[in-house]
């Protein structure tokens, strides 16, 4: 509405949009099919958390941890099947080392290798990057045949309300995690576009220094 309209128009009374014929024409509405768009639960709603997800090539160690403590991170999913990464540079994200750090900074750590890709869809991705003579680590985006995998394989009895109730209903920012940097070169992404499509819940990508 414009600004200049704001004056002239008639305000419409505070129970308009809850009277009788309002509230019929969203039940016709639902039967004729209108309402079909996936709903956006709110994330203040109980047990309904805000995700972010996160990988580490190309951060720090300060740059990672302080990415989760301003995201108010409290709950660190582990998407890895092999919970260690090669170089000294990113040993802090080696399993013992990060938990104890999580620990400090009272963080739950969880470890979902259910949600990791199997070893074939691994291998064939790495045959991917190989054609693109593209290293794993400078990776923008996943294969098609990954993605199609991946679903099937790790999405395709996937159930969005149990990934919840194992987190607990104390949950309120959840972070998904895995080493590559951008969201569109890990699986991660795919576990947050589902739980964004089954339940609206809010998803950002971190990228921490």
């Amino acid at each position: 509405m414009d600004a200049e309209d704001t004056g002239t128009r008639r305000q419409l009374p505070r129970n308009a949009l809850t009277s009788p014929c309002n509230l019929l024409l969203q039940v016709q509405q639902k039967v004729a099919g209108h309402d079909s768009e996936p709903k956006r639960l709110s994330r203040e709603a109980p047990g309904m958390p805000r995700i972010v997800t996160l990988g580490v090539y190309g951060s720090t160690e300060a740059g990672f941890f302080a990415a989760l403590s301003g995201a108010r991170v409290d709950t660190f999913c582990d998407l890895r099947r092999r919970r260690g990464v090669r170089g000294v540079a990113y040993a802090f994200a080696n399993r013992r080392r990060l938990k104890a750090r999580l620990a400090e900074l009272g963080i739950r750590y969880l470890h979902f290798k259910d949600l990791a890709p199997s070893q074939a869809l691994r291998e064939g991705q790495n045959a991917a990057d190989r054609a693109e003579r593209t290293a794993k680590r400078r990776r923008a985006g996943l294969s098609e045949a990954f993605v199609t995998g991946y679903r099937a394989e790790r999405l395709g009895g996937f159930d969005s309300r149990e990934f919840l109730e194992r987190l607990g209903p104390e949950t309120r920012v959840v972070a998904l995690f895995c080493v590559e940097r951008p969201p569109a070169a890990c699986h991660r992404s795919l576990v947050a576009e589902r739980l964004h499509h089954d339940l609206g819940l809010e998803v950002a990508h971190l990228t921490p220094d």
